[in-house]
């Protein structure tokens, strides 16, 4: 057993006997979008500083809790909050918790982010389906010792964001009046934001939205075994192609507006799965 391995287990005996219910789907919600948690029947919390060797979270926006519950016939446990690279934690506890969920039981994972639009034709308030991702700028959560336990040294990573999946998305989006963007996101390292020209660089590159997470976690989960689907929500328009300066505020801002749509989306695509 890899020492990973085996401190992920240490953390999951101390926590198994407040953990209710296998999950079948566990969501990973981003900046100002942790309210959807309240839309489930919810039936435990745990918060990050009750775990031994789980990371904080300390960014506004991020409540920083393990919600369990049930929404539209299935068993969910949600992050209501992550930790990011730019925090100063290593990779891989940024992932640990997503390797935790996927022991748990959780097979299916929602990624969910506040992003900057690059895409010209994206809005602010706008929702987008990740249908691939760049993680080039970021060390990859695969690096060091493989954790044989949870899946191959070298896993294909040729479809990270299930197009069943993406497909089914859609179709929520659909049925609740939604218009949802594709695209494919890039993750930094954050925490600053970009520059006109990085976000130049970006564009050539084929990126649609930029943002400070999401990926490293998206190839920890595929490693794992996970089907994946990621959700970005526009909360402004990135570098040199928004005519304000950016702020922390303004993405939580955003974020609560869209809140109700955003809701509404996954709740329909949760039922659907």
């Amino acid at each position: 057993m890899s020492a990973e391995y085996e401190r992920l287990n240490g953390i999951i005996r101390s926590i198994e006997g407040r953990i209710p219910f296998k999950p079948q789907v566990a969501v990973v919600l981003g900046s100002g979008l942790g309210e959807f948690a309240k839309s489930m029947e919810v039936v435990s919390e745990i918060r990050y500083e009750d775990i031994p060797g789980f990371p904080k979270s300390t960014v506004l926006g991020h409540e920083g809790k393990l919600v369990f519950g049930r929404l539209n016939g299935k068993k969910l446990v949600c992050m209501q909050g992550r930790v990011h690279y730019y925090e100063g934690y290593d990779v891989s506890d940024v992932v640990m918790p997503v390797r935790l969920m996927r022991m748990m039981g959780a097979d299916t994972l929602i990624l969910t982010n506040a992003a900057g639009g690059i895409n010209r034709e994206f809005t602010t308030g706008d929702l987008m389906c990740i249908s691939d991702h760049i993680s080039d700028f970021v060390p990859s959560p695969l690096r060091g010792e493989n954790l044989d336990e949870l899946g191959v040294r070298f896993p294909d990573m040729s479809e990270v964001y299930d197009k069943g999946l993406c497909l089914k998305l859609m179709q929520a989006a659909e049925a609740v009046g939604v218009d949802l963007k594709t695209g494919v996101y890039v993750q930094l390292s954050g925490p600053n934001y970009e520059t006109p020209a990085e976000i130049r660089m970006l564009e050539c590159l084929g990126a649609d939205a930029v943002g400070m997470s999401t990926a490293v976690e998206a190839m920890a989960a595929r490693h794992a075994g996970m089907r994946v689907c990621g959700v970005s929500l526009i909360t402004n328009m990135a570098s040199g192609i928004s005519e304000t300066e950016l702020s922390h505020a303004e993405v939580t801002g955003v974020a609560d507006k869209a809140s109700e749509s955003f809701q509404k989306l996954l709740g329909m695509f949760i039922g659907m799965l």
